[in-house]
């Protein structure tokens, strides 16, 4: 198939510079349209659950059906726009999403709500991919780290902005507005995709592989919910969780054996012969994992341990996306750089911000937090241009779609896995704590007979001891917090020694 990308890429003239900085401009905004919902819902989970009765239980599906439809849906880009070209598909997934969201918002039910929320992850999900793809095939790859630069701040600083201004807006308004807000920028993306993202040619049509497609697509579906619901159904104690298990197992296997097998698979396997990719794939997989970690464990320990109101708790995310945007600007010149030292550096200074977020105690002040969740956020801006570089450096052209898929679905399945493994972390150890704490409470503790040891408290039945338990639970949540961050530090710090295998490509000219 001849794309016209291909010759804009060689194309030196200004006109073709222009072309080139709109696409940047609209893919980067279709980008950031997407990357706002991926966590817009979560500060609104309590509104929803009043509105619509809903247990916290149901409640959830809200946001797990999201991420299901969207992990299942990503797979499918490399074949969409193989199938219907970019434009087709950015144009169709645009209309799609748009109106998805304001059927979200204009729900009268859960089930129509959840409905909503899958369908709009179903219609999003290509879109990142889609975007990036368009940009590494219309730039040279002497100029890729200055476009995905600017492309990274639309895919990372959305989930930032998303639940910021959708949590004012649900607190001036009602819930339904975190979606309302979202059309604007479909009218924006829409308009900019229609005028600047272009197919020359469709290729021939392509048969879709529905045995690679569907095993993947039952496997990531049955995987997800195992790792979102595991924590409330006690993991293997539940039957629920034990045939989500199983059923993730088996469809994978399936899957494996099929692409191994078939003349046309649905995923090529040749793609991970690529050395820089396969080891690209390790590494996003693991920023997937640290990306957004702290974002999540913050706003609980902030609220429960810390006492802190919502507005400030948006201002600590706003530091993190500070740090970010300073990165991405900052690596516009230093993507010039050692893609290998780049990566190294981001993850020892994640590494860094995870340790000085484990050693907050409970008196956590604002200044404890601040300059750890700026420079984790800066450390996130500055691992992505070189990520993506060193993935892409060395893969062949016509297999950048489906590559880019690959990419962004690790690297969504990776976040997801880190943030369900670090609340069980958080949760395990503070309920071991707790029983620990307590075996001390008991009045054959001789320290109880100092009224300087007990201060406030006092096992007599009633508000001191009602003191007591509360603040043994608050001691044991915030130990159980720690935990989860030297977990982050250790995920950091594990994916070190893999840098050191990439082998860097020739100089671009």
């Amino acid at each position: 198939m001849t794309d016209s990308n291909y010759v804009l890429a060689e194309d030196p003239s200004r006109a073709a510079s222009v072309r080139r900085a709109m696409i940047l401009s609209t893919c980067t905004a279709v980008t950031f349209l997407y990357a706002m919902t991926v966590s817009i819902a979560n500060v609104s989970l309590p509104q929803m659950q009043g509105t619509l009765s809903a247990t916290a239980d149901q409640i959830a599906w809200v946001v797990t059906l999201n991420i299901v439809a969207t992990a299942v849906a990503t797979p499918m880009s490399g074949w969409l726009v193989a199938r219907f070209g970019r434009r087709r598909l950015t144009l169709f997934c645009v209309v799609g999403f748009a109106l998805s969201s304001l059927m979200c918002g204009l729900a009268d039910s859960l089930t129509s709500l959840v409905i909503y929320r899958a369908l709009q992850g179903a219609f999003g999900a290509p879109l990142v991919p889609v975007s990036q793809a368009t940009i590494l095939e219309s730039y040279p790859k002497a100029q890729h780290g200055v476009a995905i630069s600017i492309f990274g701040i639309g895919a990372v600083l959305g989930p930032v902005v998303g639940p910021v201004v959708g949590g004012m807006l649900s607190e001036a308004y009602n819930w339904r507005w975190v979606f309302f807000m979202i059309l604007p920028f479909t009218i924006i993306a829409f308009i900019g995709s229609w005028l600047y993202i272009h197919d020359s040619a469709r290729g021939k049509p392509l048969r879709l592989d529905w045995t690679g497609f569907l095993s993947l697509a039952i496997a990531l579906a049955a995987f997800q919910f195992m790792i979102d619901r595991g924590e409330r159904g006690d993991w293997f104690e539940s039957h629920e969780i034990v045939a989500y298990a199983a059923l993730a197992a088996l469809a994978l296997y399936i899957f494996i054996a099929h692409s191994a097998t078939a003349k046309n698979p649905f995923l090529q396997p040749a793609l991970l012969r690529d050395r820089n990719f396969s080891i690209g794939l390790v590494i996003v997989f693991i920023f997937g994992m640290l990306n957004f970690t702290p974002m999540t464990l913050l706003p609980p320990l902030l609220q429960q341990v810390g006492g802190y109101p919502d507005a400030v708790i948006g201002f600590m995310l706003g530091a993190r996306g500070t740090g970010t945007c300073l990165a991405f600007i900052l690596m516009i010149w230093a993507s010039r750089l050692n893609p290998k030292v780049l990566i190294f550096c981001g993850f020892l200074m994640q590494a860094w911000a995870g340790w000085s977020m484990a050693q907050i105690d409970v008196n956590v002040g604002i200044r404890d937090l601040l300059w750890p969740i700026f420079w984790q956020g800066f450390g996130v801006g500055m691992l992505w241009v070189p990520i993506t570089m060193v993935t892409f450096s060395t893969l062949r052209t016509e297999w950048v779609p489906e590559g880019t898929a690959v990419y962004h679905l690790l690297r969504n399945i990776g976040g997801s896995i880190h943030i369900s493994l670090s609340f069980v972390v958080a949760v395990r150890m503070t309920k071991t704590n707790y029983a620990e704490m307590t075996e001390h409470i008991s009045p054959f503790n001789e320290k109880f007979n100092y009224p300087w040891v007990t201060g406030p408290w006092g096992l007599e039945a009633g508000p001191n001891l009602a003191g007591i338990g509360s603040e043994i639970g608050r001691q044991a949540m915030m130990i159980g917090f720690v935990d989860a961050f030297m977990f982050f530090v250790l995920t950091c710090l594990i994916v070190l020694p893999l840098v050191f295998f990439i082998k860097l490509a020739p100089p671009s000219k």
